[in-house]
């Protein structure tokens, strides 16, 4: 009985074998993806270590240029000598009142700027030059010059200063283009951090399309987030792409401690493109204004709050809160009727859902242009066509 049952197992035993065998019989890939892994195993094997070994390892050589430079440092060099030329030392004195006593307080600041043309005119941050009562731009060649505000634009930072100065001294920077931006892609921050003048930095765009809140409670929308080091003194300075060409102005850091912190932000430079040409012509930007002062940001879009009297989207029929007066015995009492407000919910059929969308897309039009108002009153959707004029729009937002 037990030779049967000993005989059994074993013909069960052999017969799983065979037919194990026969499933697992690999296939020409199988095969040479096992010996590979074979070879791995076998390479992996502890083994005793020595110089010798290392010695026969396949090095690594660096790539180097014709004069010696690693790709790397050529493309910094070459970024630096194209636009260093171009970047100005600001500095600025201003008189501020005591807080505590009449006299006056001087106080100084200092910037940078970037040389946009032949006859002077300069490129910087608006709050490099803001209230300052004297400028003095430092060029290239070390000499200084007094400057002028010739245009300031506080919503977006910028300002265009003018200089006397030869035309010889004056290397102007060339401008790129913004909207071919990428993450990833290498840029540098050419400025005068702690006064230490023309100092180069280099790192990457770390995002795009960030929103910066600066001083009036405004957002400048598109901005570059970078991690080259910005440091005081950099604000104003040109940031350039591999070809030593301006994409940006360096304008903010995010830090707690005032130096870089590895977040460092900048103006795009089609953004100054728009600008600029008004602040020349103008010395101000010349907005389009849609006569809506105070809107109310809801999930379901914004609630107008307040209008300009006369302004065009009164004119254009638009409806803002209700006044609900009643009486209360020997007393007449105001109320206001929210609910009344007219709710808009898209401009020119693009969904709108916050004050900055909104503004951002009116400042993009023309004083003149005709906008169609997406907007929900009584429960309807329906169409209001608005004519914008030229002033500029309060943009007041109550979250």
């Amino acid at each position: 009985m037990m030779t049967r049952v000993i005989l059994a197992s074993f013909i069960s035993a052999l017969a799983a074998s065979m037919l194990t065998a026969w499933w697992l019989q690999p296939s020409s890939f199988d095969a040479y993806g096992l010996a590979v892994a074979q070879d791995r195993g076998a390479r992996f094997k502890s083994t005793p270590y020595s110089e010798e070994d290392e010695a026969n390892q396949p090095k690594v050589k660096p790539i180097y240029m014709a004069d010696g430079l690693t790709p790397e440092e050529a493309v910094n060099i070459a970024v630096y000598q194209a636009a260093n030329r171009s970047v100005v030392n600001i500095t600025t004195k201003a008189v501020q009142s005591g807080r505590f006593s009449l006299l006056e307080l001087q106080s100084e600041g200092s910037g940078s700027g970037s040389i946009i043309d032949k006859a002077g005119h300069v490129l910087t941050n608006n709050h490099v030059v803001e209230g300052a009562t004297q400028i003095s731009v430092t060029l290239y060649s070390g000499e200084s010059f007094d400057a002028t505000i010739v245009g300031a634009d506080p919503v977006n930072d910028i300002a265009i200063l003018k200089l006397d100065a030869p035309e010889d001294q004056l290397y102007p920077v060339e401008f790129g283009d913004s909207r071919k931006l990428r993450a990833g892609m290498r840029v540098f921050a050419l400025g005068n951090p702690f006064g230490l003048e023309r100092t180069l930095t280099t790192g990457i765009i770390s995002n795009l399309n960030r929103s910066l809140q600066i001083h009036g409670n405004r957002t400048i929308r598109s901005i570059i987030q970078i991690d080259a080091a910005i440091n005081p003194g950099n604000s104003g300075g040109p940031l350039l792409d591999a070809h030593g060409k301006l994409i940006g102005i360096n304008t903010a850091i995010a830090t707690t401690s005032g130096q870089s912190a590895g977040v460092g932000f900048a103006i795009p430079v089609n953004l100054v493109t728009r600008v600029v040409p008004q602040l020349l012509a103008f010395g101000k930007v010349v907005r389009p204004e849609v006569g809506i002062t105070k809107v109310f940001e809801t999930e379901k879009g914004l609630l107008i709050a307040q209008m300009k009297p006369g302004g065009p989207a009164e004119r254009a029929g638009l409806r803002g809160p209700k006044v609900v007066r009643a009486r209360r015995g020997p007393f007449i009492t105001e109320s206001v009727d929210r609910a009344a407000a007219d709710r808009i919910m898209a401009v020119d059929g693009r969904k709108i859902s916050t004050a900055d969308d909104f503004l951002g897309y009116v400042e993009d039009k023309k004083p003149g242009d005709v906008v169609r108002l997406t907007i929900v009153r009584d429960g309807q959707e329906i169409e209001v066509p608005l004519t914008l004029t030229t002033t500029d729009p309060l943009g007041e937002r109550t979250p």
